[in-house]
């Protein structure tokens, strides 16, 4: 069973203008990730971290929306010392504070995957991969994978 931490960026992308395609595509994405966790299929991890950067959404709408998706975790990851000195080590490499500690937060939880839609810091996480204990995809990608394999697996 895959056990999958999604950043912010995911949780905001079904509520952000579908006026592009990439957004489109990303957002129909994230709506079937979240029909494979609600049916059990995958495993969501969350944390604290979470909590703490929606709570900041100025948009009330937006962030109400996104506060009622926060009953699906499977895991819940609360800050701790550990997670705290590994998110430092991470933001001296460039991940910024919020970034490092998601992805710490990811670590601890033993996620398989750190889905984000945030090109910087999957940049970011490509050139640093050998540093990481978890691989940083976009949904999307990640979907399509997942998709393909399962064609691959099926023939």
């Amino acid at each position: 069973m895959k056990l999958i931490y999604l950043d912010v960026c995911c949780l905001n992308r079904p509520f952000d203008s579908q006026s592009q395609e990439r957004i489109k595509l990303e957002s129909e994405a994230i709506i079937l990730i979240f029909k494979h966790i609600e049916t059990n299929d995958w495993q969501w991890v969350s944390s604290e971290v979470v909590d703490f950067e929606v709570e900041k959404i100025p948009n009330l709408e937006r962030k109400y929306r996104i506060q009622s998706l926060r009953i699906f975790p499977h895991r819940f990851i609360q800050l701790d010392e550990n997670i705290i000195q590994r998110g430092e080590l991470l933001d001296v490499k460039g991940f910024g504070t919020y970034d490092a500690l998601h992805i710490a937060c990811a670590e601890q939880g033993e996620a398989e995957l750190f889905l984000t839609t945030d090109d910087k810091l999957l940049k970011l996480a490509s050139r640093h991969q050998q540093d990481l204990k978890i691989r940083i995809i976009n949904p999307l990608h990640w979907l399509q994978e997942v998709l393909y394999e399962t064609r691959n697996d099926i023939s």
